[in-house]
């Protein structure tokens, strides 16, 4: 199994992109691409081949869902493991995630010091190991 490496992280909060950018680079030791809007990711995620794609579901403009949709239709995207990062934690919205493709996602807020292993534990459940 390939080893999770390069993240995409899709987030319209400016705060909360900078307390991801701490778990995931410095904790987690990740390459990390921030990006401010849904928008923003569809400019950049293809030219940074992602290994994982975390996305806020709720932005203005594009959110998560529709993000999600429009990156498939530029770049395939069967390999890159997508997580969706949500304060909705409803059983039935969470369902909806993974029925559009998550195979995971993280509830709002969460932990700085535990983001990286979390994501590192939904990398290995995506590569069936």
């Amino acid at each position: 199994m390939r080893r999770l490496q390069r993240i995409v992280h899709v987030e319209d909060d400016e705060s909360i992109r900078a307390i991801a950018k701490v778990a995931l680079e410095r904790v987690g030791s990740f390459t990390l691409l921030s990006c401010a809007s849904g928008n923003e990711a569809l400019e950049k995620t293809a030219q940074f081949a992602p290994d994982m794609i975390l996305l806020d579901v709720m932005m203005p403009g594009l959110d998560g869902p529709t993000t999600l949709k429009k990156l498939r239709e530029t770049m395939d995207l069967t390999e890159v493991a997508i997580v969706f990062m949500t304060a909705k934690v409803q059983s039935s919205e969470i369902e909806y995630y993974k029925s559009i493709g998550a195979c995971n996602v993280v509830l709002k807020p969460f932990d700085v010091m535990t983001l990286s292993e979390q994501l590192g534990k939904y990398w290995t459940e995506f590569n069936g190991e």
